[in-house]
């Protein structure tokens, strides 16, 4: 069984392609487009899961709070960057969030629900910024609809790996290896 989980972790890590990030909005419709970003993004995908990870680590009202400030913090970082508001480093600090993430992840890092929802937001005003800044085309509201709720999706995909991952293993080791590979793989995403 615990093989199963971790060929299946592994698989939906190397289907992720950066390079099919973007659908054309004119092609597939802006929710589509929207709907589709995080989910073909390997940054994008390590970044959520670890999200959903770690809450399912910290356990209790962290489960709803930390991947609830993840999306609202995100929206707003959308909404900054449809308003023509820059932010500097976006791209950098989207880089930094799944090495940061996937260390909280490896090293269990309990914190109190605020600040861990704090420390998620951050990360999410830089990728909600990046999604507005490649809106192209796509309409505004279906584009975010469609990319909130992928993002809300893998959310959930990362709590499930993580509650499932500690009834596997029952110290929360595998789940802390989930969070050293993404670490690893963000740096990786670094220095290529």
């Amino acid at each position: 069984m615990n093989r199963r989980i971790l060929i299946a972790a592994a698989a939906l890590i190397a289907s992720a392609a950066p390079a099919f990030a973007h659908l054309n909005p004119a092609e597939h419709g802006s929710f589509a487009a929207g709907f589709s970003h995080p989910l073909f993004g390997l940054d994008h995908i390590l970044v959520m899961i670890a999200v959903g990870l770690w809450a399912a680590q910290i356990g209790g009202r962290a489960l709803w709070v930390v991947p609830t400030a993840f999306v609202s913090m995100m929206a707003v970082g959308f909404a900054l960057a449809v308003a023509g508001v820059g932010l500097p480093f976006v791209e950098p600090a989207i880089l930094a969030s799944v090495v940061a993430l996937g260390l909280l992840v490896a090293m269990a890092v309990r914190l109190d629900i605020a600040a861990s929802a704090a420390i998620v937001g951050v990360f999410a005003l830089f990728h909600g910024h990046a999604h507005g800044g490649e809106l192209g085309s796509a309409g505004a509201l279906a584009f975010s609809v469609g990319f909130i709720l992928a993002t809300a999706a893998l959310h959930v995909a990362g709590i499930g790996l993580g509650i499932a991952l500690q009834r596997l293993s029952g110290s929360g080791l595998l789940a802390r290896v989930f969070g050293g590979l993404t670490a690893l793989a963000g740096a990786a995403l670094i220095f290529s």
